[in-house]
């Protein structure tokens, strides 16, 4: 359990985040600057890089669970079952703001989504953050299959998936700045979603099944 210290940390990142994606969501990443963030959030400029080394920290902070989740998603998957397969439920299950039904909710993805289409910086972050995502899958994918140094079988697998989820991402966005809604939204993402992911179960369906676990007397064989 987290000591006192420790929630009063989390407490102070929060409030920062929350702080800074309230500010970008009324003007604009571009045109905030951290001193307005450090002000409005009541501490030091220093205290919000303390936290966040960079601005575009501040607005993809939510999004430092979502690599470890995913990989656990491959990594703890079933015996018998493909990393397409796993892959497939985590990217599907409805999720965050859309996969919600509140209509403030859904508004407050609506700005998020107008806050990053309009910075080039943010959009560039994100390019960043997506091709991270990649090598990590594709390290995984190689430890898994036991790949050889120099194979990119690994790496074209993983960014054929991560390649999925970028084009779900932007088709989301055409979305919801089309005016779409849940849950015609989440039906229509998901919808998409089956269409690329039975595409690539041709090619991909049989790579990197989990085996089964040895039993315990197999293994002192």
């Amino acid at each position: 359990m987290a000591g006192l210290r420790e929630r009063k940390k989390q407490r102070t990142r929060e409030l920062i985040a929350d702080t800074a994606r309230r500010l970008f969501a009324d003007r604009g990443f571009e045109r905030v600057t951290v001193a307005e963030v450090a002000r409005e959030a009541d501490v030091s400029e220093a205290t919000v890089f303390n936290y966040f080394p960079t601005k575009e920290d501040l607005f993809y902070s939510r999004l430092e669970a979502f690599e470890e989740e995913l990989l656990s998603a491959i990594r703890e998957r079933e015996p018998g079952e493909s990393a397409l397969a796993a892959f497939r439920r985590f990217m599907l299950q409805p999720r965050g703001l859309l996969g919600s039904h509140d209509p403030e909710a859904i508004e407050r993805l609506a700005a998020t989504t107008r806050v990053i289409t309009e910075s080039p910086a943010l959009l560039a972050r994100e390019e960043r953050i997506f091709a991270g995502y990649t090598e990590s899958l594709a390290a995984l994918l190689a430890e898994e299959t036991g790949a050889k140094a120099g194979d990119i079988e690994p790496q074209v697998v993983a960014n054929a998936l991560m390649g999925t989820h970028r084009a779900l991402v932007h088709y989301s966005r055409e979305q919801i700045a089309a005016g779409v809604r849940n849950p015609h939204l989440s039906r229509r993402v998901r919808a998409q979603g089956n269409r690329a992911l039975t595409t690539l179960e041709s090619g991909l369906g049989d790579y990197a099944i989990k085996p089964a676990a040895r039993s315990a007397s197999s293994r002192s064989r």
